[in-house]
């Protein structure tokens, strides 16, 4: 089930790249959050949108928001990832998939015949209140980090 704009956010909690849990409920009345979801670690696509979120970390910063990534990779391939890249934002692994299920970006896709379940590329922002202020499904890395600060900067103006 997809999410919409308006609707709460699910609160969660998930190991980041050092095994530490980072719980989404601790940001609520306090920071934005935007959340990304992203297929996998290491990939040309992943790999731009990734380091392109983490190179304007401090914009997202400036504006009162924390950034997350989040896919279904292990902890130990989420820290060879981020330092092989020099990625400086949480990278989190959702290995059961709860999450992207509750996000609704864990979706079948017909490849060659045959139903394959895979993460949508996809991506949250949250206000403080913890309520979905833009739930864009099916994103297109390019350019899309400096998009979401856009719309982030929206929210506090």
């Amino acid at each position: 089930m997809l999410l919409k704009v308006g609707e709460k956010a699910p609160v969660f909690a998930l190991p980041d790249a050092d095994m530490e849990t980072v719980d989404t409920a601790v940001y609520q009345g306090k920071k934005h959050v935007v959340l990304f979801f992203y297929p996998k670690d290491g990939t040309p696509c992943c790999t731009k949108e990734v380091t392109d979120f983490s190179d304007h970390d401090e914009d997202f910063g400036r504006q009162d928001c924390i950034l997350l990534g989040v896919n279904r990779d292990d902890c130990m391939k989420h820290a060879e990832f981020r330092d092989k890249e020099g990625i400086g934002l949480a990278l989190l692994s959702d290995a059961e998939g709860v999450v992207c299920k509750q996000f609704g970006v864990w979706q079948a896709r017909e490849v060659d015949g045959h139903k394959k379940y895979g993460i949508v590329r996809s991506t949250f922002i949250i206000d403080r209140g913890g309520i979905i202020r833009h739930a864009l499904y099916n994103v297109n890395y390019k350019g899309h980090a400096l998009e979401v600060l856009r719309l982030v900067k929206e929210l506090n103006s």
